[in-house]
């Protein structure tokens, strides 16, 4: 595991120097916006399709949304209870409160699962992240971002979550499969060649996100329950929940894992557009990417031993 969020590194790396070496007729944030807009919109999408159209609809379907979504309310719970003891502002709540609930399950958790497990774990992934994750932080996390940001616009959650082209991708994956389509093999190919820039891509745009001017000592205090709750409790909680399910111990190790990984990158859209305080999740998004490589490597030996 260790050597697998090393090379996961060197490709975060390529975004972080493109970051600071980009060519300066475009702005940094522009390459990466560019970046991300192509995985979201359509390179995601074309493996949501590709994966859940041939995916088996079975009980451990269920079994891994209910997982995700007991780790999900779990963790939100507890940085909840401990921004009680926290003197900190609301945007700062909104933003901490979201940091420790999503974890980056889809822009690191497919090329990790991947690297160690197998291929086979892009169904998992996508299943905890679609149907769960994301659902959850289009409609609950938008109203926490709207309730703690600064910001006075109207929010829709099912609007938002119809803006989504991978919950599409995996409607319209879903009645192909349950319908028993064949998947045309021209078609496979393509799907199957699109998705194959999903990993590197979104690990690019990952390094691409790192923002290293966040991470400010008086931000600490704040960040150490969010370390603890995204990359020690959540994955406690998945695993007990799982096993209680009967998930099968391979699939459960991909579940732990998924939600194991540090905070979600996707987060720091969120709090720009509901003016939570950005420098914080971004904050959060580092220091939990950085210790992910320790907490990560035990939990997959914990799992595998």
């Amino acid at each position: 595991m260790l050597m697998v969020m090393l090379q996961m590194a060197l490709l975060i790396a390529v975004g972080v120097l493109w970051q600071r070496f980009a060519p300066a007729h475009i702005a940094a944030i522009a390459h990466r916006r560019a970046l991300t807009d192509l995985v979201f919109y359509i390179l995601l999408p074309a493996l949501v399709l590709h994966v859940i159209w041939q995916a088996p609809f079975d009980a451990s379907s269920l079994k891994i949304s209910l997982t995700a979504l007991s780790t999900l309310a779990v963790s939100m719970l507890l940085m909840w209870l401990c921004l009680k003891c926290l003197n900190v502002s609301r945007p700062q709540q909104g933003a901490l409160l979201l940091a420790a609930t999503f974890p980056n399950a889809t822009y690191l958790g497919l090329p990790v699962t991947g690297q160690v497990l197998g291929d086979w774990t892009q169904v998992v992934v996508l299943k905890f992240d679609l149907l769960a994750c994301t659902p959850v932080l289009l409609t609950a996390g938008i109203l926490i971002a709207h309730r703690f940001g600064n910001t006075q616009d109207k929010i829709h959650p099912l609007q938002e979550l119809m803006r989504v082209p991978p919950l599409w991708a995996l409607a319209i994956a879903s009645v192909l499969n349950v319908t028993h389509t064949p998947q045309p093999e021209l078609l496979a190919h393509a799907l199957q060649t699109l998705s194959g820039g999903v990993v590197p891509l979104m690990l690019i745009a990952l390094g691409m996100s790192i923002r290293w001017d966040t991470l400010q000592t008086r931000f600490i205090p704040m960040l150490l329950p969010v370390c603890v709750i995204a990359l020690v409790i959540a994955p406690l909680v998945a695993l007990g929940v799982g096993s209680t399910l009967g998930l099968e111990s391979s699939t459960l190790t991909a579940v732990v894992l998924l939600a194991a990984m540090p905070t979600m990158i996707f987060g720091i859209v969120i709090c720009e557009r509901y003016q939570l305080d950005g420098a914080l999740y971004a904050a959060a998004v580092f220091l939990t990417s950085i210790l992910s490589i320790a907490t990560l490597t035990i939990w997959f030996h914990v799992l595998s031993g």
